[in-house]
């Protein structure tokens, strides 16, 4: 979803009192209408798109550097406060960044989710040559897809049940698309790694049973991170398993310092998320696209609101 915005340095957003609704929307970008008196790397008529969490610059975790997991987060559209899905909003120029020039605004709205999956792939610490499993083929399946290849893997093998959204992930380059509803995962990384497994293994469905068997699909001295979030909180880790193959665990929450990378490998053609962009409706046509949202086409990856 993409929007107009105005700029300022100090500027916040809530927190706001919701009693019976509040405004949805974390994934934005648009034009930059008005700068506060001490912003100096913005100016009006800038297109660009924002973070949407805004730390307590005083907080420990930002002061550490690690300001995604800072517990007094104000986060859009995470009550209590509203998100983006309006005409204007104010929002530090800390958390604020330009577009390349060959960078839609569309584009600039999945810089937020792409931004999981770059902040996935530094924390797998990718090298040259890897070979690594994307369990799960919605959105951040994709960018984590795309980030890993862009960081340096080899090859990408990505398992889903839906065959439109693994046909699309093939399309983004050396990427194995594995329908786990008629392949045996677990085989295909075998005869692709010549019986090894795969360098790294990316959860990003929140499946429990895709985390349950997931260092089967490891070799030994692999890395292991979890992206997606079961919905009842938790999955099954079988720990022997992964001792026997002494795995790096490492999780990830959100994304921190990620924003200007993810930009400049979108400007260089390094990446390119304009496929995943699969249903735009305009503003006024906002309901339907929630409605639409709830149920898709299996071809849908990205619904998109737009503001004239």
């Amino acid at each position: 979803m993409y929007w107009k915005k105005q700029g300022n340095r100090h500027g916040a957003i809530g927190p706001f009192v919701v009693r019976e609704s509040m405004v949805l929307g974390h994934e934005a970008s648009g034009v930059v209408q008005e700068v506060g008196r001490e912003v100096k790397d913005l100016r009006a008529g800038d297109r660009v798109c924002m973070e949407p969490g805004i730390p307590d610059p005083e907080g420990r975790a930002t002061r550490l550097g690690m300001y995604n997991l800072d517990p007094s987060v104000r986060f859009w559209a995470t009550p209590p406060v509203h998100g983006i899905l309006r005409p204007s909003v104010v929002h530090p120029s800390d958390f604020t960044y330009k577009l390349p020039g060959n960078v839609s605004l569309a584009e600039g709205a999945l810089v937020e989710p792409l931004a999981i999956g770059v902040h996935a792939a530094t924390r797998a610490r990718v090298k040259p040559g890897d070979v690594a499993v994307v369990t799960g083929a919605g959105t951040i399946g994709m960018v984590t897809t795309i980030a890993a290849l862009s960081a340096g893997c080899a090859e990408v093998i990505i398992t889903d049940v839906k065959q439109p959204k693994l046909k699309l992930a093939s399309t983004f380059g050396s990427v194995r698309p594995v329908d786990v509803g008629r392949e045996d995962a677990v085989e295909v990384v075998k005869q692709m790694t010549g019986g090894w497994g795969a360098d790294i293994v990316f959860e990003a469905s929140g499946s429990e049973k895709a985390a349950a068997g997931i260092f089967e699909l490891l070799c030994p001295g692999g890395r292991v991170v979890y992206i997606g979030m079961p919905a009842g909180g938790t999955v099954p880790i079988d720990i022997v398993a992964a001792q026997a193959k002494e795995a790096r665990i490492d999780t990830i929450f959100r994304y921190a310092h990620v924003y200007p990378k993810a930009l400049r490998l979108m400007g260089s053609g390094k990446i390119d998320v304009k496929p995943m962009i699969t249903d735009t409706y305009p503003f006024r046509k906002g309901i339907e696209a929630f409605d639409y949202a709830c149920d898709p086409k299996p071809t849908s990856v990205k619904v998109q609101i737009q503001l004239p």
